[in-house]
């Protein structure tokens, strides 16, 4: 962990000093995961696009005032979401603050057990994905933080601005909803 802080420090160091390739990596690494998270809040593919150039264009145009930031991905996901939160405001018209989840992987192979795994690998992907939607946007939002960006609960705490037994007690909950969703979806007759 001490070796991602390291690198993430001198990353953001590069990228405050105006050297292009650390902007690169900073963008090629974390644009994928912005997307992502941008559709847990709207579906408008093209408005999250908007929303990703933009946080960045104020990184860039103000990277000489930035501070120093030991987590880069957790940074970005807190300036995004902050960034994001703003422009739903400004934009009512898109209305869509829905959470979405990407499609699945399309590739399959030719050999029966290979399209044997892909069946078995879409049926868990959609009770899961049935399960997310049976949950409420906190409990959403907080398994997204948890799995998706792999943060702790401090972490999870200040962006969600719970304290940290609200945090551990709403995660625990979402995961046994989201247990006991899977658990029926398992056991109904075809």
């Amino acid at each position: 962990m001490k070796k991602a802080i390291n690198t993430d420090k001198k990353i953001w160091k590069d990228f405050k000093e105006g050297q292009e390739d650390a902007l690169a990596y900073i963008y090629n690494h974390y644009v994928q995961l912005l997307f992502l998270y941008g559709r847990r809040f709207s579906s408008d593919r093209e408005f999250i696009k908007d929303t990703i150039q933009d946080l960045f264009y104020d990184l860039i145009r103000t990277r000489e005032n930035l501070g120093d930031v030991d987590n880069i991905k957790f940074y970005l996901i807190v300036s995004f979401r902050r960034k994001l939160l703003q422009n739903l405001k400004k934009n009512v018209t898109t209305g869509n603050v829905t959470v979405e989840n990407l499609a699945a992987d399309t590739s399959s192979d030719s050999s029966e057990a290979d399209m044997i795994r892909e069946e078995e690998k879409r049926l868990r992907k959609e009770m899961l994905e049935e399960g997310l939607k049976k949950l409420n946007p906190r409990q959403q939002e907080i398994l997204f933080y948890r799995f998706t960006c792999g943060f702790d609960y401090p972490q999870i705490c200040e962006i969600m601005s719970l304290k940290y037994d609200s945090a551990r007690k709403l995660h625990f909950r979402a995961l046994k909803m989201l247990r006991q969703h899977i658990q029926k979806t398992k056991t109904k007759p075809v």
